[in-house]
């Protein structure tokens, strides 16, 4: 990446930021009036053309999308974990997210992948249709990616199938690593081409990642 296109993403996330702070800021001023009964939705549509008549041209303030706000607020204003990701990713991904899915653990999962992978709004939609994280942890219910914490050979206790190396189900990580190294021509067999075996010191890599 260049320095200039290195600028203008670092400038948009920090622009993305402020937007979806304002949002959250919004969305807790109409929740807190809405929960007093000082305000309606008759007060919410005047205000959304108060806020048009005042700054000429602008976008994303219409009774719609301020309700939304308020609905944003209040789905994530208790956890801790997701209020600052949602601030990583723009306003059209958080609401698909937020309209599409109905557990906090399958907002995570869509926020988080849409980080890491740049989603564009038609590829998170596509996602979401296909029921990405249903499928994902239908089949992997141990492993959860992108949202389990585990090391890379918990990684591999839970998505391969290591009957051979002989070990009890309750083992230390010690065992599993000499397991590895003592029957390594089938674990190498068992996870494909793309392992390769270095060094005299037995290290086990995948691409850029040591295994051991």
């Amino acid at each position: 990446m260049s320095i200039i296109e290195k600028a203008k993403e670092n400038a948009f996330r920090a622009v993305n930021h402020e937007l979806i702070s304002m949002y959250w800021e919004i969305g807790k001023y109409i929740s807190e009036k809405v929960k007093s009964n000082a305000w309606g939705k008759s007060v919410v549509n005047e205000f959304a053309d108060f806020i048009q008549r005042k700054y000429l041209g602008i976008k994303g303030f219409s009774a719609q999308n301020i309700w939304r706000m308020k609905q944003f607020y209040e789905t994530y204003k208790d956890n801790e974990k997701l209020s600052p990701l949602v601030r990583e990713i723009p306003w059209t991904h958080n609401i698909l997210i937020m309209m599409g899915t109905k557990s906090d653990e399958a907002r995570e999962f869509y926020i988080i992948s849409t980080q890491k992978n740049n989603y564009s709004k038609r590829e998170l939609e596509r996602q979401l249709d296909t029921m990405l994280f249903e499928r994902t942890m239908i089949s992997n219910k141990k492993n959860k990616p992108l949202i389990a914490k585990n090391n890379a050979l918990s990684v591999l206790r839970d998505n391969y199938t290591l009957e051979f190396l002989a070990i009890p189900s309750e083992h230390k990580e010690l065992e599993l690593r000499k397991a590895i190294v003592s029957n390594l021509k089938d674990f190498i067999l068992e996870f494909g081409k793309d392992f390769s075996f270095v060094g005299e010191e037995y290290k086990l890599q995948v691409g850029n990642t040591d295994f051991i």
